[in-house]
């Protein structure tokens, strides 16, 4: 995969006697923390933070030379904020592991090019010592795979420090995983729509099956034709480069849940006949950040051996203007035996989800969720960080919360009864554009159409949070975030 990612270990080795280039030492209202067994060394580094006036200021970070008894050479100092390491109880438990994961995000992110690191942040229990590995291993990622010159900004070895015992050592593994396949698919969305398309996508998500010994099936062309795919087929037409249908399984012995995952695979976004303009398309490599979150969370379930089955459905195409591209007024026969009137190219995503949907439904599994960069109207609702929920109120719930655990945010929202009267067609059952007004909303009702009534679905919107088009923040770089799939980890935990 096109990636400089840096793994982490794990040791229980005193902060002070931790040997690396930089130790990482967390800072919160002025008071060092992590020290308290060695008063001398805590004293040595708050006489630094008073004399640099480091304040702790969440975000914030300074290195400085490491003080007489530290065997690290340096030290990064990262603010914390208002943290308090004594929190605990589900919520502040969730706020606390969020700082953590930021803060080890902000550090590692400071040290290009280091060739050791010892991350010392205050980790207590297991849940911390996995934030601490998460936010590490994602502010590790570099994308460099298509730049000549800076192989030299990769961190070197992280080690994440933190209590002896198998429960937080196990804790780090969990948290090295979930970093990992967060980082892979960061890898897929910022990997340039030359190189990945339907066909290559489909290829890599073989051979990482292949690895993990997954069954993963691909349907071409032929056979989406073939089985009445028309949404799949219908966007897919208009490049020389086909649609595509995977679908990877993970069935460990005994389990008696079932999730299943669609992602919307749009690996390149023109609008199609209703071509975009040309600004509005310089990002659309990212149109496939659903695809690339379900697939890898599930591959970190497989990874993890949850007890649980899960499906990933990979609906994949180029939505591009060829001459055999459909047109507006064109009429499509899904999957699901309804009919869509298109009136709006554009509005593409839907479409190869609505066939998806369809198969992964009739498979009647516990939890069905599907993830896209669905609707602009998201970004206008939510922002760029904040992905909306809709769906059954049950599976709405357990992603809300899943999302808060893995420090994602995301904010349930309604599906109107009023917004499926956006979509009348006098042609077909539905056309594919709806009402302007509550464009995410209306979004969730069209699908909404393609599952059964009784099905625990929800549909989350990462148009804005997949793709990071300002500065860097956290653990999150410039570009792909890897958004929702720390979430879907996180639920189907929960399912189990």
């Amino acid at each position: 995969m096109p990636s400089a990612s840096t793994p982490t270990s794990y040791s229980s080795t005193a902060l002070v006697k931790a040997t690396a280039s930089v130790l990482v030492l967390g800072v919160a209202d002025d008071k060092v923390l992590g020290l308290d067994t060695a008063k001398y060394a805590r004293t040595a580094v708050e006489g630094v933070v008073r004399a640099i006036e480091f304040t702790g200021k969440a975000g914030s970070t300074a290195r400085v030379a490491a003080p007489k008894g530290f065997s690290a050479s340096s030290i990064l100092l990262v603010g914390l904020g208002a943290f308090d390491s004594a929190a605990r109880g589900t919520d502040a438990a969730a706020k606390s592991h969020e700082v953590l994961r930021r803060a080890a995000g902000n550090a590692l992110r400071a040290l290009d090019g280091v060739d050791s690191i010892a991350v010392g942040l205050p980790a207590v229990t297991s849940g911390d010592v996995e934030a601490v590995t998460i936010g590490a291993g994602l502010g590790a990622y570099r994308f460099i795979e298509y730049r000549s010159q800076d192989a030299d900004k990769v961190p070197g070895a992280v080690t994440v420090l933190g209590p002896k015992s198998k429960e937080h050592a196990a804790a780090h593994s969990s948290g090295a995983i979930i970093a990992a396949a967060t980082n892979r698919a960061r890898d897929l969305v910022n990997t340039p729509p030359l190189d990945l398309y339907p066909e290559s996508f489909a290829q890599r998500v073989k051979d990482q099956g292949k690895e993990r010994k997954l069954k993963v099936s691909v349907l071409g062309e032929k056979e989406l034709q073939a089985g009445g795919y028309g949404g799949l087929v219908g966007v897919g037409q208009g490049s020389t480069r086909g649609p595509r249908l995977v679908k990877v399984e993970y069935s460990p012995k005994g389990a008696e849940r079932h999730v299943s995952f669609v992602g919307k695979g749009i690996t390149f976004d023109s609008g199609g006949i209703s071509l975009k303009p040309a600004a509005s398309m310089e990002d659309m490599k990212s149109d496939m950040a659903g695809a690339a979150a379900v697939v890898q969370a599930l591959f970190a379930i497989a990874d993890l051996k949850l007890p649980v089955r899960a499906t990933a459905w990979l609906p994949l195409a180029e939505n591009m203007p060829g001459s055999s591209a459909q047109r507006p007024s064109d009429v499509l026969h899904m999957r699901s035996g309804k009919t869509v009137e298109v009136t709006n190219t554009d509005a593409e995503g839907r479409l190869v989800l609505a066939d998806a949907l369809a198969d992964a439904d009739a498979e009647n599994p516990d939890l069905l969720i599907d993830v896209a960069t669905l609707t602009g109207a998201q970004v206008v609702a939510l922002g760029n960080r904040t992905s909306g929920v809709m769906g059954a109120e049950m599976a709405r719930n357990l992603i809300t919360a899943s999302a808060t655990d893995a420090g994602e945010e995301m904010w349930a929202m309604p599906i109107p009864e009023e917004m499926l009267s956006g979509f009348d067609s006098n042609a077909a059952d539905l056309k594919n554009s709806g009402p302007r007004a509550g464009g995410m909303l209306a979004a969730g009702a069209f699908l909404q159409e393609f599952v059964s009534e009784d099905a625990n679905w929800a549909h989350i919107d990462i148009a804005g949070p997949s793709f990071n088009t300002g500065s860097a923040f956290g653990y999150t770089p410039i570009a792909a975030t890897g958004a929702a799939v720390r979430t879907l980890v996180q639920a189907a935990k929960q399912v189990n």
